[in-house]
């Protein structure tokens, strides 16, 4: 009972969080529809140990522009049935999409990442239920010049991130193979210490998917997503909000290289 009260506290809390947290009236704010494509592989290595590689293709105007690119690899520990420890790095390269740049100077940037993950997973009634905890040390590009053809330094950041998924099988009581089913998501971020000027909300992102699990080895999940996104800088004395609104997709696959699995 008390596991299933702490499933829900939390999510409660990030959707009632986020509209206060964007409660400003003095914001400048700017539009995009996006498209977000990925892959993402699962590696189990054997009970317990495993790693992911991830690469996410991020588009302006749904497809047409660039907006970002994106690779994660991370090395997984089973601590327990439901709870998952994972460590990695992240690159990410972002482009000058959109009315107003991320960056100032409209020029594209990198980001070098290091995180800390931990996934909580649940199971209520036919409900699939997750809960992710992400702690990140960001290194992002900085110009000091327009001048300039390349950052010139890489000042670092924190950020802190949580994520709660609900998924819903469209028959039966689980999610199996040959199974269809609806996923709902919301992800709060915040960043924390030096280096954070006017966006302590980094951002927010909410969608709601349509999967299918073709057998354990591939799934694939496409729908609805919309980010928040808040900048670093101020506009005239205004802070600058990023709505973006549009479709992602994820492909999914599963590789078991245990030696059980290749017995």
């Amino acid at each position: 009972m008390m596991r299933q009260k702490f499933s829900f506290f939390l999510p409660i809390l990030v959707f009632l969080f986020s509209p206060i947290v964007l409660a400003q009236n003095t914001r400048l704010s700017t539009h995009n529809n996006i498209g977000w494509y990925g892959a993402t592989g699962n590696f189990r290595l054997d009970e317990k140990w495993g790693f992911i590689a991830e690469y996410q293709w991020r588009r302006d105007n749904f497809i047409t522009d660039k907006q970002q690119n994106m690779i994660r690899i991370s090395g997984t520990y089973q601590v327990h049935p439901r709870v998952q420890f994972r460590v990695g790095y992240a690159w990410a390269q972002t482009f000058p999409y959109g009315e107003i740049p991320i960056n100032r100077y409209g020029k594209d940037y990198h980001e070098h990442r290091a995180f800390e993950m931990i996934t909580i997973t649940d199971k209520l009634s036919i409900l699939s239920l997750l809960h992710r905890f992400t702690l990140e040390q960001r290194w992002v590009g900085r110009y000091t010049s327009a001048d300039l053809s390349h950052e010139d330094q890489f000042p670092y950041r924190n950020r802190f991130r949580y994520m709660f998924r609900m998924a819903c099988p469209l028959k039966g009581e689980s999610i199996v193979d040959k199974t269809s089913y609806l996923v709902l998501f919301n992800e709060l971020s915040v960043n924390f210490g030096k280096n954070v000027n006017e966006n302590v909300f980094d951002q927010n992102r909410l969608g709601l998917l349509f999967g299918h699990r073709f057998n354990r080895g591939f799934s694939i999940e496409a729908g609805y997503i919309s980010q928040i996104l808040e900048y670093g800088r101020e506009i005239d004395g205004r802070n600058v909000f990023q709505y973006n609104n549009g479709v992602m997709a994820n492909a999914i696959f599963n590789f078991d290289l245990s030696k059980k699995s290749g017995k």
